[in-house]
């Protein structure tokens, strides 16, 4: 089971051209020999998205597996109290995320030792 003791950053509304510049800057670090930490995010364009994936349950979900460690889907059911089907469904869902993992004993985990959500808000407009 691979854990990375870093950051899951989740990202709304961040302009393309900014994820584009920090990979750039990986890129050139790299190519100049220097080490690069590694960085983990995943983007949305909008808040609606993101808490459509992050739910308060999803949430809830991750916290259970972030205090247990690696554990079946049928136990972490268990554990929240709730349906089987759904729990798996929403471990389903949040592998796609990269929010938790599954190693190759078929336990889920979470990976991350923060989650860190960053939303930008719209530029204003000048009156």
């Amino acid at each position: 089971m691979k854990t990375h003791n870093a950051v899951l950053h989740l990202t709304v509304g961040e302009p393309m051209e900014a994820s584009l510049a920090r990979a750039a800057a990986a890129m050139k670090a790299a190519k100049q020999g220097k080490r690069v930490k590694p960085y983990f995010g995943v983007g949305f364009g909008e808040v609606g998205e993101m808490f459509s994936v992050f739910t308060p349950k999803r949430w809830e979900l991750i916290g259970v597996l972030r205090k247990s460690g690696a554990i079946t889907v049928a136990e972490l059911a268990r554990r929240l109290k709730r349906d089987y089907k759904n729990v798996h469904n929403d471990c389903e869902r949040l592998i796609e995320w990269m929010a938790i993992e599954k190693d190759e004993n078929g336990l889920v985990f979470a990976p991350y030792s923060e989650i860190v959500v960053d939303m930008k808000l719209p530029d204003s407009r000048a009156a």
